[in-house]
């Protein structure tokens, strides 16, 4: 017989296999299931670290097995990905190689249609230099950076894959996948899996080989700059141009959408234009793709809605000091701790956000008149530092009207978000010098003074002490500080000299929507538009990203009359 069975366990007591298999028998024979005479084995299914109560314990899941052998407790994954002919049958254009379009592609293969992903940043190997850039000289490539190019913004930034979109879809399968494909196994018992940003882009490039190897197609440093579309009348033309817009009327969001049929790319490198068209497109360009808001602008207004989102700093304290506060000073040889905080501030939510335990503060500017910062951690999470983003609610309500009035003119005020975030950004590098960011310890912060001197940091490009009250919006910076001392209460220790505020978080999410159908998923303004993951505003991390991408994939497969 098979039985699912938890206990808990001090962290010392993690390896004694002969007290597990006491606890084990103990927590069966309490369920009325003897087991003196019979055989027992176990597999690990999850793992936690329950640090409440100023006590460190590990609750453990394992699969029992009585008078049998231990065999897979999980569904064993069974790859089901076909191999497609360069003149496929079935054909759709991935817009973005993030876990969106890399999934969306994956599942497309389970159907024997091809991809053919557009992406305007780099392959993985040359996007890291790209990346060192930006600490060790400043410069910032907008097209290949934290936030773009092959993998997405979760290449170089993590790697975290624990989310709460259970209904959204198989999220063991994901971690299946990214197992499969060279991540390690651990993914799919820990509780909070973490693959590390060193190991990422390995992981995401066995991927790209594979989908090669399938018959997928990869055309890097090309940048969507419109759509080709045909209208409701059949006329085709690229939507992007004004004279042709006024013939396909349906890309303002008439009651007769036009179709799209495929993309106008530029390329990064020598500036000539081409065209990919495809059965279908499938969007998954990511939160910080400014050039698609506003294509979808100029052309589709009508797709585009203002959403919810956030922007604040990124705090960094030492790894030491937020692993004695989470474990009661008494770490030993735990992994380093994580933490959520959450409260309401008048109205809004000021909450953590990408907590990185051992972790690093990176420069996530996509270009070079903005600062942006992110975190990330290696797999071992064992940088003397840890950080989170800590962010303040910002409704569409929140924007002051000159953005609003700003957005309009784009051709939609669902823009308005935008407008305000890069308004944000860009106040923050004249705040900085390069890409040194505007920093301040969080006591003087709350006092309202600048900093004579800032804790020794991770951010590599370096700090500037600012007074980043002065200039962060009301909205954002009194919120903070009415924040901090709550978040002290729930954590002892956490508002100290030593913790120092990065500026600016602003990515966290999108501040606007590219609306679909609930059913087809399709764009509500042009038909065959599929948008899906972060970007589009219908995820908020890599496996969320990658479960829309690969729901929208699995629709595109069941309207073009495909079957597995």
């Amino acid at each position: 017989m098979k039985k699912d069975v938890t206990i808990t366990v001090l962290p010392e007591e993690e390896k004694n296999q002969g007290l597990i298999k006491k606890a084990l028998e103990k927590a069966l024979f309490s369920e009325g299931i003897k087991t003196k005479g019979h055989s027992i084995e176990w597999v690990l299914v999850k793992k936690s670290i329950d640090a409440r109560h100023g006590k460190v314990k590990f609750h453990l899941r394992f699969t029992v097995f009585v008078d049998e052998k231990a065999g897979a407790v999980e569904t064993e994954f069974v790859p089901k990905w076909k191999k497609v002919s360069g003149n496929a049958e079935g054909t759709t254009v991935i817009v973005g190689s993030g876990p969106a379009g890399l999934f969306g592609a994956l599942r497309l293969l389970e159907y024997g249609i091809k991809p053919v992903i557009i992406e305007q940043g780099e392959e993985t190997d040359r996007r890291k230099g790209d990346i060192a850039e930006i600490s060790t000289l400043g410069k910032v490539d907008s097209y290949s950076n934290f936030c773009f190019g092959e993998g997405g913004a979760g290449t170089f930034s993590d790697g975290k894959l624990y989310t709460r979109s259970n209904k959204r879809g198989n999220i063991p399968e994901v971690l299946q996948i990214f197992a499969h494909f060279g991540a390690d196994k651990k993914i799919l018992t820990d509780a909070h899996p973490h693959i590390g940003t060193e190991k990422l882009p390995g992981v995401i490039n066995n991927i790209r080989e594979f989908i090669k190897d399938c018959g997928g197609e990869f055309h890097f440093n090309c940048e969507v700059v419109d759509f080709v579309l045909e209208d409701c009348a059949g006329a085709s033309g690229s939507a992007g141009n004004s004279e042709e817009v006024s013939s396909t009327k349906g890309a303002f969001g008439s009651s007769s959408e036009p179709k799209v049929l495929g993309v106008v790319v530029k390329n990064t490198k020598t500036g000539a234009e081409s065209q990919f068209l495809g059965d279908a497109v499938l969007l998954g360009t990511g939160h910080s793709a400014y050039g698609i808001y506003s294509l979808l602008a100029r052309t589709a207004p009508l797709s585009l809605e203002a959403k919810t989102f956030a922007m604040g700093v990124r705090v960094e304290h030492s790894r030491a000091l937020i692993d004695s506060i989470q474990f009661h000073g008494k770490t030993g040889n735990l992994e380093a701790a994580e933490y959520h905080l959450t409260t309401q501030v008048e109205g809004r939510g000021v909450y953590s956000f990408c907590m990185c335990p051992g972790g690093f503060v990176v420069p996530s500017s996509s270009s070079d008149d903005e600062i942006v910062v992110n975190g990330m951690s290696a797999s071992g999470r064992n940088s003397p530092w840890s950080n989170a983003a800590i962010v303040v609610e910002t409704r569409p309500e929140d924007i002051p009207e000159s953005f609003v009035k700003a957005a309009k003119k784009t051709g939609t005020a669902a823009l308005s978000g935008l407008l305000y975030r890069k308004y944000i950004e860009q106040l923050t590098k004249n705040h900085g010098e390069g890409q040194k960011a505007p920093s301040q310890r969080m006591t003087d912060f709350i006092d309202g003074r600048i900093s004579s001197s800032l804790p020794e940091s991770s951010y590599t490009p370096g700090l500037v002490s600012s007074d980043l009250g002065s200039w962060l919006p009301p909205h954002i910076s009194e919120r903070l500080k009415a924040a901090f001392p709550e978040f002290n209460k729930m954590m002892k220790g956490y508002l100290c000299p030593e913790a120092v505020l990065i500026a600016s978080e602003t990515r966290t999410s999108t501040p606007c929507r590219i609306v679909r159908d609930k059913e087809s998923r399709e764009c509500v303004a042009i038909k065959k538009l599929y948008p899906v993951g972060e970007g589009s505003g219908y995820a908020g991390g890599i496996v969320s990203s990658a479960m829309d991408g690969a729901n929208s994939a699995e629709k595109i497969a069941e309207v073009l009359g495909f079957k597995k």
